[in-house]
């Protein structure tokens, strides 16, 4: 009797075998002739060579499903073991799936600009109002460059404008004091990643999360880097940043000029990179409008009354 060995490698295994080990039992089922057996993400065969080679070419299927679409059907598996088409494997500009199978694609044109200028330019600059999708989107093609290997890692990184003495009155180390600050990159992650593929690749350092100051004397090789919230960033910093750009490294760089946060006579990095590079062959710059907002109908009013506001103060 032949034995083989699977590994299920860049998935969840829970996601693959199904509530109560479901989804095995159904594979154990259409190939009663072999004898299936599970551990962690290993999964042990034996039985005719023959079907052996089948099931571990349908097993390959699945898992390639699963790391697309971060999930798996009862359907899925018969449609893969009988060689059809999945009801999810049609081309429609999907980025990524949603850990609840949700796909991810732009939903405006200036969204589709952003997701074009990434595959054809090394730094892009998404920038514009809340609610345009502009760092859930770039997390997505992040996400997408990783699984599809083209990335050997992700790096998420933000300023924390409060780095200075108002962060000293809040409790914990220093990681305590800074992980408010980047919440929302880990709120995007844990919507396209399993909870247990996400802090696996997290230990293994292939997904990174920083604030900006982290960033200094680093060289960032073969990796897709996002810097969030750059409107908040000083000329320095941004400067810092773009400049550990390495090889085979992709940056986009989202910001909302009307957010700066930053002291009163301190001027947005932001702002200035965009005056000096606007132009420079390599470097692409999306702009996103009130058209282009995804969130709640009312998130647009709300853009609109305080751009409103801003132009009748600004007149007075």
């Amino acid at each position: 009797m032949t034995e083989k060995h699977i590994v299920l490698e860049d998935i969840d295994p829970v996601v693959f075998y199904g509530v109560g080990n479901a989804h095995l039992q159904m594979l154990k089922a259409l190939y009663p002739k072999l004898r299936v057996m599970a551990r962690g993400n290993v999964l042990r065969i034996l039985g005719d060579e023959e079907q052996m080679e089948a099931f571990a070419q349908n097993v390959e299927r699945l898992r390639s499903h699963v790391l697309r679409f971060n999930s798996l059907a009862e359907e899925d598996i018969l449609d893969i073991v009988k060689g059809h088409r999945t009801r999810d494997e049609v081309p429609d500009g999907v980025v990524c799936y949603t850990t609840n199978g949700r796909p991810i694609k732009a939903r405006s044109e200036n969204q589709q600009l952003l997701v074009d200028a990434f595959s054809t330019h090394d730094m892009v600059f998404a920038v514009g109002p809340a609610g345009t999708g502009k760092t859930y989107l770039s997390i997505a093609l992040a996400v997408k460059a990783l699984k599809e290997k083209t990335a050997k890692r992700i790096i998420l990184s933000r300023p924390a404008v409060e780095a200075g003495e108002k962060l000293g009155f809040l409790p914990g180390d220093m990681k305590d004091k800074i992980d408010p600050y980047l919440q929302p990159l880990y709120d995007a992650l844990e919507d396209m990643l399993p909870q247990v593929k996400l802090q696996d690749m997290m230990e293994k350092h292939q997904i990174q999360i920083a604030p900006l100051a982290f960033m200094r004397g680093r060289t960032l090789n073969d990796a897709v880097v996002i810097l969030d919230e750059a409107q908040n960033t000083t000329p320095a910093q941004i400067r810092m940043f773009l400049t550990r750009m390495g090889w085979n490294t992709k940056m986009i760089i989202t910001g909302d000029m009307t957010q700066i946060d930053l002291p009163p006579k301190a001027k947005s990095g932001l702002v200035e990179a965009l005056h000096i590079l606007t132009g420079v062959e390599g470097i692409s710059v999306i702009h996103l409008g009130q058209s282009d907002i995804v969130r709640h109908k009312l998130v647009t009013r709300i853009v609109n009354a305080y751009e409103a506001f801003d132009k009748e103060r600004a007149s007075i």
